[in-house]
């Protein structure tokens, strides 16, 4: 099968959309599959990077929002070599304009939402949803109303999308997603984070990795790991791992300096390849207190290194950590992420131990990347064939 896949940025800070593209690349490509990108991105920025597939770079478009008139012509001119366009993403213009570039031609396309029809955008944004609103009844909404199936990656985002925005019908689909089995040496990978970290060495600690930026929880982290500093052994510190994207980081610095943990809480910026995969295995847990998160690749990714995982009820997957035992879920608020890292706190080694098993069995049955990777294909291959109909089609609303 030849897949298009479209993306507003291949940059890695960009998020998870990016790496879950990376990672299933593998799996396609080892079996015979054919996959290209198309971005917004500029040809400068792409050739600082390597890719196991072509990226067709169109160049950065204007503003935020990244208009870009050579998507649809390009599209146009291209679409036909591909069995299916994946789309990823809303509210920029790789959708749009390839719902433009697309329109009447055979091939079909689908789309991932990637958690942006959640609910919590509209309670934290009001005013803007208003504008959303008008721009899903002219635009946005007749690009999920025309795509072959609208992508969600757990039930719950699903549900938590219904009826969010009002006009237009879709078809919806549930498919799996995940992120890959950390092939590395274990103890290579620890080496490094150590050597490039080393007043973490003989530490225990929790890692939170991700972007800093306020929709993840980082100043409940802080404001939680403070409170109940006294309980957690002196010893246990506290590492923030990721890019600093709308620069909250000296304000969660000073938060840490005024609350009396500065000197147990460590700042890494980004981790990527082996310091990643070695500040996952080297963590007693990973925490991940958002208030919004569709999917969480990164809690994937700790899980398949056997690390526990201590997350909000606002991670779409929550439900699936918490059956497969390999983790804990709370509110998004300081108390619950404090009762987050006081349960954990509370385990025997022997509770720990079998939470890690847990964790890693929990990612090979539910997050593993080739699993993902063909249930999608399955959903394409199925969806060829018009008098298959096993979406649910969203009512359209008056």
């Amino acid at each position: 099968m030849r897949l298009l896949h479209v993306i507003h940025s291949t940059i890695p800070e960009s998020g998870g959309p990016i790496a879950a593209i990376l990672h299933g690349s593998d799996v396609l490509l080892s079996e015979g599959h054919e996959i290209e990108v198309v971005s917004l991105d500029s040809a400068e920025e792409t050739a600082r990077r390597s890719f196991p597939f072509p990226v067709v770079a169109l160049g950065r478009g204007i503003g935020r929002y990244g208009y870009n008139p050579r998507l649809a012509p390009w599209l146009k001119q291209h679409a036909g070599r591909f069995d299916a366009v994946i789309l990823n993403g809303l509210w920029n213009y790789s959708s749009l304009g390839s719902w433009l570039g697309l329109r009447g031609l055979p091939t079909p396309y689908y789309i991932f939402t990637h958690g942006m029809m959640d609910p919590w955008f509209r309670e934290q944004y009001p005013i803007k949803h208003v504008f959303k609103q008008v721009f899903w009844s002219l635009a946005e909404g007749r690009v999920l109303r025309d795509a072959k199936m609208v992508l969600f990656t757990s039930e719950e985002e699903k549900l938590r999308a219904r009826n969010v925005f009002h006009g237009h019908a879709y078809r919806e689909q549930v498919v799996l997603y995940g992120a890959a089995n950390p092939e590395g040496d274990a103890a290579a990978e620890k080496a490094a984070f150590f050597i490039a970290f080393p007043a973490l060495q003989h530490r225990r600690f929790l890692l939170f990795l991700s972007r800093i930026h306020r929709k993840k929880g980082c100043d409940l982290l802080i404001r939680a790991f403070a409170q109940c500093a006294d309980q957690l052994s002196s010893r246990l510190q506290l590492v923030i791992a990721g890019p600093d994207q709308v620069g909250w980081m000296r304000e969660l610095k000073a938060l840490a300096a005024r609350l009396g943990v500065a000197e147990r809480v460590h700042w890494t910026g980004m981790l990527e390849g082996e310091l990643k995969w070695g500040a996952f295995r080297s963590a007693e847990a990973f925490v991940l207190p958002s208030h919004q998160e569709n999917f969480g690749v990164v809690v994937a990714e700790a899980m398949a290194c056997g690390t526990p995982v201590l997350i909000s009820n606002k991670v779409n997957i929550w439900r699936e950590v918490v059956a497969s035992h390999g983790g804990f879920a709370a509110p998004d608020t300081v108390e619950g992420t404090e009762d987050l890292l006081r349960r954990f706190q509370s385990l025997s080694e022997e509770e720990r131990t079998q939470m890690k098993r847990d964790a890693r069995q929990g990612f090979v049955q539910r997050f593993e990347i080739r699993a993902a990777v063909h249930d999608l294909l399955r959903v394409i291959e199925s969806a060829s064939d018009q008098k298959t109909c096993f979406a649910q089609s969203v009512p359209e609303l008056k």
